[in-house]
């Protein structure tokens, strides 16, 4: 029989955890450590299906391009946007020898277009939507398709951490609400589906992973800040087998009118 390794302790998963890379929008650290399940609507598939079918299109905060490098076939002229350096520079590394025009922003800055020149956007998680933007850049009958964050989603976790949050922070990426905010800058809403999805942590390096690498779920998370409730949560993974939380997820395909 093979020898049976030890668990490894909370320090050390702590440890491991703190000091991973976290560059680029790929989740392959957590694999075996981590599950959520996916929506219903497989966006990597609608995605891939509208950029082969597109002239000019644009990917908004991109990450390091890995969704989009899923596709077989890009637009015949593809850009991407993204604010942060360590992920716009994986993303040239990714996309640039496909010819894709990769653009470096900074955060709220406007959308590299000009007006009325863009046959899709997309976005799978966008930072902050700007609809007055995406109408601005869209061309007539242009399409809007994205996978964005919704309501609440991991709270169960964020709370673990930062403690109950108000009615107001549960209510902001409400659906209703973007879909408003949409229809407001001359956009119109085609689909809009939404999705409650179950997460499960098996081990506490998984979750200081994800904190690090979702800086805005808690915003002052340190390893060093945070030790006790850390312990705490490897206490309660140990006991429990893993820590479920809830992420939230709603799709939103929308045009600019002829």
């Amino acid at each position: 029989m093979g020898k049976i390794l030890p668990m490894p302790s909370t320090d050390d998963l702590i440890a491991e955890a703190a000091a991973a890379d976290v560059d680029g929008w790929g989740f392959d650290h957590l694999t075996g450590r981590a599950t959520e399940e996916r929506p219903p609507w497989r966006y990597s598939r609608l995605l891939a299906e509208a950029v082969a079918a597109a002239g000019v299109a644009i990917d908004l905060d991109t990450g390091g391009g890995e969704v989009l490098a899923e596709c077989g076939r890009l637009a015949q002229e593809q850009h991407v946007t993204e604010s942060w350096p360590p992920n716009a520079a994986r993303a040239r590394e990714l996309l640039g020898p496909r010819g894709v025009h990769v653009h470096e922003i900074a955060p709220g800055a406007a959308i590299p277009a000009a007006d009325g020149t863009v046959d899709l956007v997309t976005s799978r998680h966008p930072v902050a939507p700007d609809w007055p933007e995406i109408a601005r850049v869209l061309a007539p009958g242009g399409s809007y398709l994205a996978q964005h964050v919704g309501p609440a989603s991991a709270f169960e976790l964020i709370e673990f951490f930062t403690g109950p949050t108000t009615p107001q922070q549960r209510r902001g990426r409400h659906p209703d609400d973007e879909a408003a905010a949409a229809e407001r800058a001359g956009l119109e809403i085609l689909d809009l589906q939404r999705a409650r999805l179950r997460m499960e942590f098996f081990d506490v390096g998984a979750v200081v992973w994800i904190l690090r690498k979702c800086v805005w779920w808690v915003p002052d998370f340190d390893v060093d800040r945070y030790r006790d409730r850390l312990v705490a949560m490897a206490d309660l993974i140990r006991r429990d087998g893993s820590f479920v939380a809830h992420s939230t997820r709603h799709l939103i395909r929308a045009s600019r009118a002829r």
